[in-house]
């Protein structure tokens, strides 16, 4: 069965369940699954019961795709995600977005834990996301181009919605929150950088690296559909600030920005 089968195949099963068209995707990744719990739930599907979705094998990604409501707008939202150093192909791990397409999604608001590399940054701080570097060792676009699905070659001068940004840092300044903005560079992983690749990274103009999060927006922009992207600083890559640090750590700091990552996401969403 070929690719653009099996969306279609999720999209029936999906749609069989639950047959409102949805405009709000979100992807909670490490971070933000707390705001997976304020949305009124309508329906939740194991991703196990949809048909050729992947299984989120992270111990903090829970594996549920929740329809519901957020800030009085309708939305389907990933509890947990898929990544790349899973073991699974960039299809699989954009095989959701896909499908969030063809449920109706006009805009896509994605979030991830992230290596701060700007010497600015503090752990537990929050950076919105405005461009990207591509440092995986696959592209999610490879491979036979299906015009339903968008154009072979997307462009991605706006690969995040200026509008979207623009309407976040106000809402950040409203309540008093430090925002960074910056340049997300995303890797294969699981390990951690070396301090070296610290630098390198940092050097080629990122602010923060992670292991997420690129793949999903190449999609949704083939696509046509505007993304909103926000890292909660978790570790830092910075000379003189590195240190040894595990996935307590790491999840430890994302419930420090998990508050305001959540309004974020909530007042964005209401203002859609």
């Amino acid at each position: 069965m070929d690719y653009l089968q099996q969306i279609k195949e999720a999209e029936a099963f999906i749609k069989s369940k639950y047959p409102e068209s949805v405009p709000l995707g979100i992807i909670l990744g490490t971070g933000l699954g707390n705001l997976g719990n304020q949305i009124e739930v309508d329906l939740e599907l194991d991703y196990k019961d949809i048909p050729h979705f992947p299984l989120s094998t992270v111990e903090s990604h829970s594996g549920k795709l929740v329809f519901g409501t957020l800030s009085g707008k309708k939305v389907v939202a990933m509890k947990g995600r898929f990544h790349y150093y899973e073991g699974y192909s960039m299809k699989q791990v954009t095989f959701p977005v896909r499908v969030m397409k063809f449920l109706g999604v006009k805009t896509l608001l994605v979030s991830n834990a992230c290596g701060g590399l700007n010497p600015a940054q503090e752990v537990g701080e929050v950076m919105i996301i405005n461009d990207h570097i591509n440092l995986f060792p696959e592209n999610p676009l490879r491979g036979v181009n299906y015009e339903d699905l968008g154009p072979r070659f997307p462009d991605m001068s706006d690969a995040y919605s200026p509008r979207l940004i623009q309407i976040a840092l106000e809402i950040g300044e409203k309540n008093g929150y430090k925002l960074h903005q910056g340049v997300y560079a995303g890797v294969e992983g699981p390990n951690l950088e070396t301090p070296a690749e610290y630098v390198y990274i940092r050097k080629i103009g990122a602010d923060a690296v992670g292991m997420s999060t690129v793949p999903e927006v190449l999609v949704a922009r083939q696509m046509g559909i505007e993304v909103f992207g926000m890292s909660a600083i978790t570790d830092l890559g910075v000379p003189g600030k590195i240190h040894k640090i595990s996935i307590q750590d790491v999840l430890d700091a994302a419930a420090k920005a998990e508050p305001i990552m959540s309004l974020i996401m909530r007042e964005l969403v209401a203002q859609l």
